[in-house]
């Protein structure tokens, strides 16, 4: 059995205590309490080491979050390296469709833009100079060609130079 000095004592303190609680001002009481002198008692570490922050981002609606604050400040600290180090290029390359991209083209503004004068004189010009080139060639072997028939008909025993004497090498007396 219980005393009955205790139930009579824990009735009186419920009563007591329900008048000072209806009496009390809450928030009289919470102006009065210094806030930054109870944030100063909080160890962050510790409440941060308890937060799964997974779980807090999946709450996040981060497209809410962007609309209402200046994000530069916060990218200013973003290793961009080390971020796209972390994404799949190819992955994200195999979702372009490249015919959707292609079909964008303006094709008719892009060839306004082009200098195509330019661009056909230089793969013209090196066409040309290709040609040229082979075009010279083929008349050095004509030539060469054409020297030793010469050469025979007149019954020379020693080959023709290959160059003018003024423009041969000096070679050195015996």
């Amino acid at each position: 059995m219980t005393d009955p000095a205790e139930v009579l004592a824990q009735q009186v303190t419920e009563r007591v205590l329900d008048v000072v609680l209806s009496a009390l001002d809450v928030n009289e009481l919470a102006a009065r309490i210094d806030l930054n002198l109870v944030l100063t008692k909080v160890d962050l570490n510790a409440l941060l080491a308890r937060v799964d922050v997974n779980a807090f981002l999946a709450r996040v609606d981060v497209n809410a979050f962007l609309a209402r604050v200046d994000v530069k400040p916060l990218l200013d600290q973003v290793d961009i390296n080390e971020l796209v180090s972390h994404v799949d290029v190819n992955q994200l390359v195999a979702q372009v469709d490249v015919n959707q991209l292609v079909a964008q083209v303006d094709v008719n503004e892009l060839v306004s833009r082009t200098d195509l004068g330019a661009v056909i004189a230089s793969s013209t010009g090196g066409m040309g100079t290709d040609a040229l080139d082979a075009v010279r060639s083929q008349a050095v072997g004509l030539d060469q060609f054409v020297d030793r028939w010469v050469q025979r008909l007149l019954r020379r025993g020693r080959p023709a130079p290959s160059a003018p004497s003024a423009l041969l090498p000096a070679q050195a007396e015996p």
